[in-house]
C-alpha cells in the first residue's frame, strides 16, 4: 500500500506530519512525501522544511492520497499541476483525504462536489462555493473521500483510515504505541467551546483560502 503525502509551499506541519505518524503503523505500508518537484518544502511559518523524496509525476497512483492544509492555500488550489494530478490519482485511490484547508484544494479539483466534508472552522463555509456540503466534525467519510477539522484532527483521521484499512487491533496499537491519549490543559479546541470573544476575535481576523478570480 502506498501512502502519499502532498507538500506545498504553506502548508501546516502538523496536517502532514499527524498523518504521517499514525498511517505510518499500518502493515506494509509504504509512506511517501511528493510535491511538484523533490526537495525541501516550506511550511506556513517560513522556517521548517519536509523534503519531498518524490514528485507528483512519479508517484501517479497512490492507494491513499493526504492533503495537508495551511492558513493560505490558494496557491495550491491554482497549481493546474497539482490538481491534474489530484484528479489522475483519485480516479484509482483507495481513500482520498485531506486535513484543515487540504479539503478546499480537494474541493478546488472538483472532487468534493455533492459530497458531506469538513475543514478547519475559519474556513468551513468556503467549501459550499465548491459544491460540497460543509459538516462540522472533526472527521467526515463520504464514500472514499476523509476529511479532517483543523490541523490536530489529521491524527484522529489517520487513525480512523489505520482502523479501517488494518483493523481495530492494529489501531489500537498505533494509539498505544504513540501514547494518543489527549489531556489538554484548556478546553478551548473548538468554536463551540472556547470563550465567545476569543471566537469573535479569530472571526474577524478570519483566513482567505479561497483565490480570487
Amino acid at each position: 500500500m502506498q501512502i502519499a503525502i502532498v507538500l506545498y509551499e504553506g502548508f501546516t506541519v502538523l496536517d502532514a506530519v499527524g498523518p504521517y505518524q499514525m498511517l505510518g503503523g499500518i502493515p506494509d505500508a509504504e509512506v511517501v512525501l511528493v510535491a511538484e518537484r523533490k526537495g525541501p518544502v516550506r511550511d506556513d511559518r517560513d522556517s521548517l522544511s519536509l523534503t519531498a523524496d518524490r514528485s507528483l509525476a512519479e508517484v501517479p497512483s497512490p492507494d491513499i492520497v493526504v492533503v495537508p492544509g495551511g492558513p493560505d492555500p490558494s496557491g495550491a488550489m491554482r497549481s493546474d499541476v497539482l490538481l491534474d494530478w489530484l484528479r489522475g490519482a483519485d480516479a484509482t485511490s483507495t481513500w482520498t483525504t485531506s486535513v484543515c484547508t487540504g479539503s478546499l484544494v480537494l474541493a478546488a479539483a472538483g472532487l468534493l462536489k455533492g459530497r458531506r466534508a469538513t475543514s478547519h472552522w475559519l474556513a468551513l463555509d468556503d467549501l459550499e462555493q465548491f459544491g460540497a456540503e460543509p459538516a462540522g466534525d472533526r472527521v467526515v467519510t463520504d464514500g472514499k473521500y476523509v476529511t479532517a477539522a483543523g490541523v490536530s484532527a489529521g491524527i484522529d483521521m489517520g487513525l480512523t483510515l489505520v482502523g479501517r484499512i488494518a483493523g481495530d487491533r492494529v489501531a489500537q496499537s498505533v494509539q498505544l504505541l504513540t501514547e494518543y491519549d489527549p489531556q489538554p490543559p484548556y478546553d478551548a479546541g473548538s468554536p463551540e467551546k472556547a470563550p465567545a470573544d476569543l471566537v469573535e476575535q479569530w472571526r474577524r481576523r478570519g483566513v482567505s483560502p479561497t483565490p480570487s478570480s
